[in-house]
């Protein structure tokens, strides 16, 4: 009976360890309105105190990086998570992307054999109601940083962060240029078949003829990528850094859309694998923030203008 009751106990404490939020999230947060998607990559850090959840925040939007601290509660019976007052830069800014949109985070924890993950909302206050749309998100769980020592220690080495980027010429820099032709590479086209496909944003640009350039994003911590255009392997194992991958790319006029897509062949010594993708159409520039995991592959999908 008593070797019974400690295996109890065992399982019992296993189960409430397995319904923590307690580590490091990443994945992407998305607001859609008529007429375009916004995208913003996001990193979770959470550390749950004794009757409340705090931790920093970290989000990557077009070219601005924030990170601030959270603050809020945890349901372990309703597995609802609450984090208040997060300043959110407004996806519709367009001066410089200064104005923020104050929202609370709420997600319900998912708990699965293949791994935890966070799903829910960002929702404005109400005096932000009718300005800032919800915006959507999913964030996995990485077990192998979500180390309690590793998660103390980025709690208390956290400093407040705003900041700006910019490709500039000398970011510009070619590391490699990428003629559209198919690439021959078993495993990895077996690979990016296996993983699910997610578009992350859809653009409109005004010429049959692209020039993208790929950079790391954020710190040049090691990611490793391949890339598809429209399912065709064309860019395999690419170290990304400050200088850019380029690539010259045709639409296909007989698609309705075109797709771009990053297969991550590592996640780098910060997980997620994350890239900034420039594209130019000859008059107009999209900056494009993707990310990609083990599991998912980031695609930017691609429409000609109507009547161009």
């Amino acid at each position: 009976m008593k070797k019974a009751f400690i295996i109890f106990l065992l399982v019992s404490s296993t189960g409430l360890y397995g319904q923590s939020v307690f580590g490091y999230w990443y994945g992407t947060a998305n607001v859609k309105t008529n007429n375009s998607a916004n995208n913003y990559l996001v990193e979770l850090v959470l550390q749950p105190e004794k009757g409340y959840v705090k931790g920093i925040m970290n989000y990557y939007f077009k070219n601005i990086y924030r990170s601030v601290e959270v603050k809020g509660n945890y349901n372990a019976n309703s597995r609802q998570l609450d984090l208040y007052s997060i300043p959110v830069i407004y996806h519709g800014s367009t001066s410089k992307l200064e104005v923020d949109c104050i929202m609370n985070f709420r997600a319900t924890l998912l708990v699965a054999k293949t791994g935890s993950s966070l799903s829910g909302s960002f929702i404005s206050l109400p005096d932000y109601r009718y300005t800032c749309g919800d915006i959507k998100f999913s964030l996995n769980q990485n077990a192998d940083i979500s180390k309690k020592d590793s998660v103390l220690k980025a709690i208390s080495e956290y400093k407040e962060n705003y900041q700006v980027w910019e490709p500039t010429a000398r970011d510009t820099i070619v590391a490699v240029t990428v003629a559209p032709r198919k690439v021959i590479n078993y495993v990895t086209e077996k690979q990016f078949k296996e993983r699910e496909n997610v578009v992350v944003q859809e653009i409109e640009v005004e010429s049959d003829s692209l020039r993208i350039d790929v950079y790391d994003n954020g710190e040049i911590d090691g990611d490793v990528i391949s890339i598809f255009y429209n399912d065709q392997l064309i860019l395999s194992s690419q170290k990304l850094t400050h200088k850019s991958i380029q690539l010259d790319l045709t639409l296909d006029s007989t698609k309705a859309y075109n797709e771009l897509s990053m297969l991550a062949e590592n996640l780098g010594l910060i997980p997620p694998n994350t890239a900034l993708m420039v594209i130019h159409d000859g008059k107009n520039r999209h900056n494009v923030r993707v990310s990609s995991d083990l599991q998912k592959n980031a695609t930017v999908r691609i429409r000609k203008k109507s009547g161009k």
